[in-house]
C-alpha cells in the first residue's frame, strides 16, 4: 500500500432541506469519523471536511412545504444537521456551508476554467416547462414513471427507488412538482460537460487502477456505466437558487448543484486553512504541529499527489464521485483525483426502507433526545451491522441486544471487574507484576497483535470487521479475569493477584486507545477512570502502558442496560410518526392572570445574536452568554446549561427581554432574559424567527 505524505477525507454534503436520519450516518458520516480518528491517533496529517449542501431545487421544494424562504431552511437545517454531528462525535475540521461567498467564487473559477479552455459544450436543447408555473423544470421538478423499475415517482435525475441515474427525458407520463401539470418541451440553452470524451480515461484510471482496491459494489457500479456508454450532462439549471454561472448571456441560470456541490469539499478547505491563519480555528489532532499556516495551504490537500484523497458516501452518491466529479478535477488539470470512494449501501429500518418523507426512520436529533447519554451506542449498532457492500437492517430489538449484551456484557463489564478489583484489593493503585504464567503470555500475544489486525482492517475500509475486533479485545480481558478468578486467589496468593490485575489495566488502557475511533466518548470516561492521558495507536498492543503505582480515578459504569418498555415505546413511536400520531401529549400549564396591553407594553423584546457562551463555575444550571442586541452587547446568565453546550450557543438567534431590572447572580450580573418554551419531555426550546433577521430587531 502507498504511503502518502496527508489525507483529505470528505464525508457527503447532507442537503439542508430537513433532518438526516441513522441510515444517513451509517452510510458515510460514522465511518469516515472512524477512519479519521484512527489516521489522526496513528499521527497521520489528515484534514476532515463536510458541510451542508444548500443549493439544487430540494432547497425551494422543502420552503414551498414549509411556506417559508430558501434561506430560512438551510439556516434552520445547517444548524440542526451540525449540532447532531457534534453531539455524536463527528469530529470534522471543518463543517462548511455552500451558501457562503468562497464556494460561490471557487465554484466559478473552477467553472470558468473549464469554459475557457473549451472543455464545456454550449448547447441549446429541449427542456420540460411548467406553462402555469412559468419556469424551466430542474431535474426535481419533474417526477415520473421510472423506465428501468417502474417507480412512479423517480425523479428526472434519479430514481431513489433502484438507484438509476436518468435524465428528465427518459421519464415515463412526466408531470411537475410545482402543479401537478404535464409540462411541455421548450427550447433553451445549458453548458455541457461531455462525459463521453473521458471513457478512455476512466477506463485507465478506475476499471484498471482500482479493480483491487475498491470495494466490489463500487467497482461493479462505476464498470456498467463505463460500460454503457457516458453523455454529455448539463452543468448549467434554469433556477433562481444556486450559484449564478458566471457568463454575461447566462441571465436566471445557475451551476447545476451535482456541479458545486462536490466543490463544497475544496471551498471548506479554502475557508479551513482561511480561518486557522487567523487564527479563528484550530486542527482536530493537537498532537501534530504544523507550523505557521498560510492560507494558500489548502492547495496541498488537493493538488499535492502526495496526498491521498478519500469519499465517504452513500451508494445513490456513487455517479457523482467516481464519474462526474473526478472527470471535472482532472478536465481542470490541476487537482487529484480520488484514491478510494469507499461507498455504503443503504440502511433499512424494521423491513422496510428508511424515509423521511414516509415517516418511516429514526431522525439523528430524534435520537439524541431520547438517548442523549448514547451517542457510543448508536456508533457501534451501526458499525457493527454497516451496509458495507449490500442493504443492512437496524431494528430496536438489535440495538437493545448488542448494547446489553455486547457493551455491558462484554466491554463494560470487563472494564469495571477490572478497576473495581484493583480498587479493592490494590488500594486503587496499579500492583506490582511477578512472575508471569503461561496464561499471561498468551494473554500479551493476543494483546500486541490485536491493535494491529483492527488498524488493518480500518486501512482496507472494513469497519464491521475493525469493530468486531474492538469487541475481541474486551473479550480478551473477560476470558483472562474469568480463567484466572483473581477474587478466589486474594486471601492465598495476593502477589499472583497483582500480576493479575496489572496485566488486566493493561487490557482496558489498550481499550482506551483503540475503542477511541469507534466510540469516543467512551474511550475518554476509560481514560478519565485510569487517570491517564491516552497515547496513540502506535503504542496499541503494548502491556507496559500502565506503570506500577499508578493511582487510578474513579470508577463508573461505562454502559447501562436498556429494559424492554424502551423498546416498546421507540417501536410505538416509530410506528405512530408513520400514521402522523404524536407520541406524547404535552400536559399545558393554566393560564395566567389577565394583563392589559399597557402592561404588555412595557416590555421590551428583543432578537439577539449569541457572540460568546461559557459554563459558570460551580453551576450546572447557568450559561453565561454575551449577547448582540443591536444597541450594546450585554452579559445574559441563561439556566440552560443542562440542555445546550456553550459550543451549541456561539451564533444562535434568541429572543430575549432587554429592560428587565439586572440582577446579580453568583457574583455576576444579568441584564435580561432570554425567553424559552418547553416541549413535552421538559426540554428547553428557543422562541426564534422564522428567518433570520438583524440584532435588535423588536418583537411586537
Amino acid at each position: 500500500m502507498k504511503e502518502f505524505k496527508r489525507y483529505t477525507v470528505t464525508a457527503a454534503l447532507p442537503y439542508a432541506n430537513g433532518p438526516k436520519h441513522i441510515g444517513h450516518l451509517a452510510g458515510a458520516y460514522i465511518p469516515a469519523d472512524v477512519y479519521v480518528r484512527y489516521l489522526r491517533s496513528m499521527g497521520k496529517d489528515v484534514l476532515f471536511v463536510s458541510g451542508s449542501d444548500e443549493h439544487g431545487t430540494a432547497i425551494p421544494n422543502q420552503a414551498l412545504k414549509e411556506k417559508t424562504t430558501s434561506r430560512a431552511i438551510i439556516d434552520k437545517y445547517h444548524v440542526q444537521i451540525r449540532d447532531c454531528f457534534r453531539k455524536l462525535g463527528i469530529a470534522f475540521d471543518i463543517y462548511h456551508r455552500t451558501s457562503e461567498p468562497i464556494h460561490h467564487e471557487t465554484s466559478q473559477e473552477i467553472f470558468l476554467n473549464m469554459f475557457n479552455k473549451g472543455l464545456l459544450d454550449e448547447e441549446i436543447s429541449e427542456q420540460y416547462y411548467d406553462d402555469e408555473a412559468k419556469a424551466f423544470l430542474a431535474d426535481r421538478y419533474i417526477v415520473g414513471t421510472c423506465p428501468r423499475c417502474g417507480h412512479t415517482n423517480a425523479y428526472g435525475d434519479q430514481c431513489e427507488k433502484c438507484g438509476s441515474t436518468l435524465s428528465p427525458r427518459e421519464l415515463i407520463n412526466p408531470r411537475s412538482t410545482l402543479t401537478g401539470n404535464v409540462p411541455a418541451l421548450r427550447e433553451t440553452k445549458h453548458w455541457y460537460l461531455p462525459l463521453e470524451k473521458y471513457e478512455h480515461w476512466l477506463q485507465e484510471w478506475i476499471l484498471k487502477g482500482h479493480a483491487k482496491d475498491w470495494k466490489v459494489n463500487v467497482y461493479g457500479q462505476c464498470k456498467s456505466w463505463i460500460d454503457a456508454g457516458l453523455q454529455s450532462r448539463a452543468m448549467t439549471r434554469d433556477l433562481d437558487w444556486g450559484i449564478k454561472v458566471p457568463l454575461p448571456e447566462a441571465e436566471g441560470k445557475v451551476l447545476y448543484v451535482w456541479f458545486d456541490a462536490p466543490i463544497g469539499y475544496i471551498s471548506a478547505t479554502r475557508a479551513f486553512f482561511r480561518e486557522v491563519s487567523l487564527g479563528k480555528l484550530e486542527f482536530a489532532q493537537p498532537q501534530r504541529s504544523f507550523g505557521l499556516v498560510q492560507p494558500e495551504d489548502w492547495k496541498k490537500y488537493w493538488q499535492d499527489k502526495e496526498t491521498k484523497l478519500v469519499h465517504f458516501i452513500g451508494k445513490d452518491n456513487i455517479v457523482f464521485h467516481c464519474i462526474i466529479f473526478p472527470i471535472m478535477l482532472h478536465a481542470h488539470g490541476d487537482y487529484i483525483v480520488p484514491d478510494n470512494v469507499p461507498a455504503n449501501e443503504f440502511m433499512n429500518l424494521e423491513g422496510d426502507k428508511m424515509s423521511t418523507s414516509r415517516g418511516w426512520s429514526i431522525e439523528m436529533h430524534e435520537y439524541l433526545e431520547d438517548f442523549p447519554d448514547k451517542p457510543d451506542v448508536l456508533r457501534y449498532c451501526l458499525l457493527a451491522n454497516l451496509p458495507e457492500t449490500k442493504d443492512s437492517e437496524f431494528t430496536w430489538k438489535d440495538f437493545q441486544s448488542r448494547n446489553n449484551n455486547e457493551l455491558v456484557a462484554i466491554l463494560g463489564n470487563f472494564v469495571n471487574r477490572a478497576l473495581v478489583l484493583t480498587q479493592k484489593y490494590f488500594d486503587n493503585k496499579v500492583p506490582h507484576r511477578s512472575t508471569l504464567d503461561t496464561i499471561d503470555i498468551k494473554a500479551i500475544e493476543v494483546l500486541r497483535v490485536l491493535p494491529s489486525r483492527i488498524a488493518q482492517s480500518l486501512e482496507y475500509f472494513h469497519f464491521r470487521e475493525a469493530t468486531a475486533g474492538l469487541l475481541d479485545l474486551a473479550r480478551l480481558g473477560n476470558k483472562y479475569l474469568a480463567d484466572t478468578e483473581p477474587w478466589k486467589l486474594i486471601k492465598s496468593d495476593p502477589v499472583r493477584v497483582g500480576t493479575i490485575l496489572n496485566l488486566a489495566l493493561q487490557i482496558v488502557a489498550n481499550l482506551g486507545i483503540v475503542a477511541e475511533p469507534f466510540l469516543p466518548f467512551s474511550a475518554k470516561k476509560i481514560n478519565e477512570m485510569l487517570n491517564r492521558k491516552p497515547e496513540t495507536w502506535i503504542d496499541a498492543g503494548s502491556d507496559v502502558l500502565m506503570a506500577e503505582g499508578h493511582a487510578l480515578g474513579v470508577s463508573s459504569l461505562l454502559f447501562e442496560k436498556i429494559e424492554d418498555g424502551v423498546i416498546v415505546q421507540q417501536l410505538e413511536k416509530l410506528h405512530n410518526k408513520k400514521l402522523g400520531i404524536e407520541t406524547e401529549v404535552y400536559s399545558s400549564m393554566p393560564l395566567k392572570d389577565e394583563i392589559t396591553f399597557d402592561d404588555f407594553a412595557k416590555l421590551d423584546i428583543r432578537v439577539g445574536n449569541v457572540l460568546k457562551a461559557e459554563k459558570m463555575e460551580k453551576s450546572s444550571k447557568l450559561l453565561k452568554l454575551i449577547v448582540d442586541t443591536g444597541v450594546d452587547h450585554r452579559t445574559i446568565l441563561s439556566g440552560i446549561a443542562q440542555h445546550y453546550t456553550p459550543e451549541e450557543m456561539v451564533g444562535k438567534q434568541v429572543t430575549l427581554i432587554a429592560n428587565l431590572k439586572p440582577r446579580k447572580m453568583m457574583g455576576i450580573e444579568s441584564q435580561g432574559m432570554i425567553l424559552m418554551a418547553e416541549d413535552a419531555k421538559g426540554k428547553l426550546k428557543f422562541l426564534q424567527p422564522s428567518d433570520i433577521v438583524s440584532p435588535g430587531a423588536v418583537v411586537s
